[in-house]
């Protein structure tokens, strides 16, 4: 988290926790990467709970280290991870070819980016927030098509939790970049963090009480 090492670590523990529930609940093989999303964005939070040490008791060493683990997850990993979980357990064909296509932008956004971490120097700091020095990732249409990936590639879902999912990690990523520009990534993926309780919540209510998230949040409509 891009607030303290505390926050980051309390974050982390309620994801993880979440996560592995998550996938406990998922019903189908083809949702088990999906139901992943919680637990590997906890793992990252602690990550950026140790980078917050890191930075506290001068390990050189730690900071290095946890600032690669943490780029390479978020630069690398989820533009892989995203349309690939959700082209998983799609089942309308014709969906399942568009997402494919989202697939081949995050493999392509994900090597162009490792080449620069592997390639040149990686560093963060604090401004308030963690920053990652990372000027590549800022270039417009290395954004695009890595926005591409994550959030639009959920458009093309016929699942409506996977929809709202994308299009709200698309607003929180104008928001992070608009008010948090420097420290826009580690902000955002915050956000997004958070935004995967909704996952747990889809999981949760589909399992138990025989309600998809949809018919969950139109029953508290009614009651508003």
């Amino acid at each position: 988290m891009c607030f303290c090492a505390a926050a980051s670590f309390s974050a982390g523990a309620v994801l993880t926790l979440i996560g592995v529930v998550t996938i406990k609940l998922r019903k189908r093989r083809e949702e088990v990467f999906f139901a992943m999303i919680p637990l590997l964005f906890g793992m990252q939070q602690f990550i950026e709970g140790l980078l917050w040490l890191s930075f506290q008791f001068d390990g050189e060493t730690l900071n290095v280290v946890m600032t690669y683990v943490f780029v390479l997850f978020s630069h690398v990993m989820w533009p892989v991870f995203v349309p690939f979980s959700i082209g998983f357990m799609e089942t309308v064909p014709w969906r399942k070819k568009v997402i494919r296509g989202f697939q081949l932008t995050g493999i392509a956004v994900a090597v162009y980016l490792l080449y620069f971490i592997v390639r040149y120097p990686i560093t963060s700091e604090i401004r308030g927030h963690i920053v990652y020095v990372f000027p590549h990732f800022h270039i417009p249409p290395v954004l695009v098509l890595y926005i591409a990936a994550t959030c639009v590639s959920a458009l093309f879902s016929s699942q409506r939790i996977v929809n709202l999912f994308g299009a709200l990690a698309f607003v929180l990523f104008v928001v992070a970049f608009w008010f948090y520009y420097a420290a826009f990534f580690s902000v955002w993926c915050f956000f997004a963090a958070i935004l995967s309780v909704m996952i747990f919540l889809h999981f949760r209510f589909r399992s138990f009480k025989g309600l998809s998230f949809e018919l969950f949040i139109h029953s508290c409509r009614k009651y508003l």
